[in-house]
């Protein structure tokens, strides 16, 4: 029998799940039993048989999930009677704890360190969420130290652990989806020097810092385009001759990322850069901040360049040398592919990583 597993995230899904959500989560069901407490993305459907999600709130939307949070993981906690949870984040696993003692329950949780819990008051979000930070850090060790395991996904995430005193069960990226990304070879760079950005507006993706960048590039490289994809918080900073998609499908990207020639992710904060390495699948050279565990993917002149995430001016050097050099981009380029190959696991890879790791959490509680 499968065991039966709560995934517990603040992350948005649309239902029905298509493209590399479905692959994913079809690989998931193949060796657990699950069900996934989420929120919803504008317009979706807030459940199906696996699915409990979280409708948007009109106002205090972040505020309102956290507070609830508890009583919600209660109900299926009560309802579903999972083995394990795996949580994602410390503020949902401190919501977990809490609501494992409401209602006595014994399944035993696994906290998913997908980055730096200290950025989620300081570089997300409104400026006002910084007020917050004393109660941000001081729920790091109560999480990490109460989970029954902790699993990482890159160098800095596996060094906050520690240095909390716990050592990670499991230390593994989170899900790229190879098919989108790998299944082709690498398409020949567009005769037009494009660069791309993909991620959430957000200060800690380091957009403000992209932007002031690109105004010193873009004279520099006549005709190259800066193309953006996602939304957020620092949307009124894109430029109107830059070109903006607010979504799009795995597809999609991989697309967009077949039509340019590098792709930029200076960000101030990473677990993992998992977009990174869709555009190291790719073949595209990578700019990315040298912080966090973007140095993990990106090595510097031989894969692409690292930057400072807050010096507007070396990114803009970095910009103008690749979108300059088409050589040199295809150069870079080429390594970046060999990176992806060696990153990259099929939704069946992902899925057994994970089901040894919810084995030997639960193999804990029936031993305990």
């Amino acid at each position: 029998m499968k065991p039966r597993v709560l995934f517990v995230s603040r992350e948005r899904f649309r239902l029905p799940l298509d493209g590399a959500q479905k692959r994913k989560w079809d690989a998931v069901a193949s060796v657990v039993d699950h069900r996934v407490l989420a929120a919803a993305a504008a317009g979706s459907p807030t459940r199906d048989e696996r699915f409990r999600l979280v409708a948007r709130a009109p106002v205090l939307d972040g505020p309102l999930f956290y507070l609830l949070l508890p009583l919600r993981i209660a109900r299926q906690l009560r309802d579903f009677r999972p083995e394990v949870a795996l949580v994602q984040g410390i503020h949902e696993t401190v919501a977990f704890l809490i609501a494992r003692r409401l209602v006595g329950a014994r399944t035993n949780v696994i906290l998913d360190v997908q980055g730096d819990w200290h950025e989620a008051t300081r570089l997300y979000g409104s400026r006002w969420r910084r007020l917050l930070n004393p109660v941000n850090d001081a729920l790091a060790a109560p999480a990490v130290r109460g989970a029954d395991a902790v699993r990482t996904v890159s160098t800095q995430t596996t060094g906050l652990v520690r240095a909390l005193g716990v050592e990670p069960a499991a230390v593994f990226p989170s899900y790229t989806d190879a098919q989108a990304f790998l299944e082709r070879p690498p398409a020949p760079l567009p005769e037009r020097p494009r660069a791309l950005f993909v991620g959430v507006l957000e200060r800690y993706k380091a957009f403000d810092t992209l932007v002031a960048a690109w105004k010193l590039a873009s004279p520099q490289v006549p005709g190259a385009v800066l193309h953006v994809v996602s939304d957020g918080s620092l949307r009124d900073l894109i430029d109107p001759e830059m070109e903006w998609s607010p979504r799009l499908s795995a597809e999609g990207v991989a697309a967009a990322m077949d039509a340019s020639w590098v792709f930029c992710l200076p960000s101030r904060s990473e677990g993992l850069p998992r977009v990174a390495l869709e555009a190291a699948a790719r073949g595209r050279a990578i700019i990315g901040g040298d912080r966090a565990g973007i140095p993990d993917v990106v090595e510097d002149g031989v894969n692409g360049f690292l930057v400072d995430p807050d010096d507007a001016d070396a990114l803009a050097d970095a910009l103008v040398r690749l979108l300059s050099d088409r050589a040199l981009a295809e150069r870079l380029g080429a390594a970046a592919r060999k990176t992806g190959e060696a990153w990259g696991v099929t939704p069946a890879e992902y899925a057994e990583k994970l089901r040894t790791l919810v084995e030997s959490c639960a193999s804990r509680s029936s031993s305990s």
